[in-house]
């Protein structure tokens, strides 16, 4: 399969023969980069803000996803997990939505906006994840300890960083500089795409950078 990146936490999945899938679609006047014009069988938002609900940007769309549960659509199997939004302190925060996609065995975690480490019960609704796509430049997201902590909870074959300081952004964030520094790393493999199979995944845990796409 493959994943490819086109800024703040919007990705592309796809995968011959199964439906492709756009995760949390921005609207580019609230968040900066090139305005989207992606085509996909599946849309999926993690909370209902300008930076990643703007379904309209995508075309071709059958299912829009917005929130938690089970589903089986074109071949790909999506689970759904509610954060932020339930237990006492729940009022203020908004809900979000973290996915896991099952392209034939390979799994894929959005992590959305993520805002503080989930509980024990949560990573095990979530699975074993292969890859890993972490909010990592606060900004009402994780900050660049927390996504650590994460990525140690999760032990994910692949870490793809999201939701940071880019110079197309217009939104104030950290710089990825600081999270690979919570990861120990002074520099990470960074390539325009990713193609992810089995065979290929690491044995550890392994930081890669995806350059955002323009279409």
């Amino acid at each position: 399969m493959e994943i490819t990146w086109f800024g703040h936490s919007c990705f592309r999945l796809t995968e011959r023969g199964l439906a492709a899938v756009v995760t949390d679609p921005f609207d580019s006047d609230a968040v900066g980069y090139e305005p989207l014009r992606l085509k996909a069988d599946i849309v999926t938002v993690s909370h209902d803000a300008p930076g990643h609900n703007f379904t309209s940007a995508v075309k071709g769309t059958s299912h829009v996803i917005d929130g938690p549960g089970e589903f089986e659509i074109g071949g790909v199997f999506i689970t759904g997990v509610q954060t932020d939004g339930s237990g006492k302190k729940a009022a203020d925060k908004p809900r979000n939505t973290l996915y896991v996609f099952d392209y034939m065995g390979i799994t894929v975690a959005h992590l959305g906006d993520l805002r503080s480490v989930p509980t024990q019960a949560e990573i095990e609704a979530l699975g074993t994840v292969h890859v890993a796509l972490v909010p990592v430049g606060d900004g009402g997201s994780l900050n660049a300890a927390k996504a650590a902590e994460v990525v140690s909870l999760l032990e994910p074959s692949i870490v793809i960083p999201m939701h940071y300081y880019t110079p197309a952004a217009k939104v104030t964030l950290d710089q990825l500089e600081k999270f690979l520094k919570e990861m120990g790393l002074h520099e990470a493999e960074t390539v325009a795409s990713l193609k992810v199979s089995k065979s290929s995944l690491p044995d550890e845990t392994k930081v890669i950078v995806l350059n955002y796409q323009k279409e």
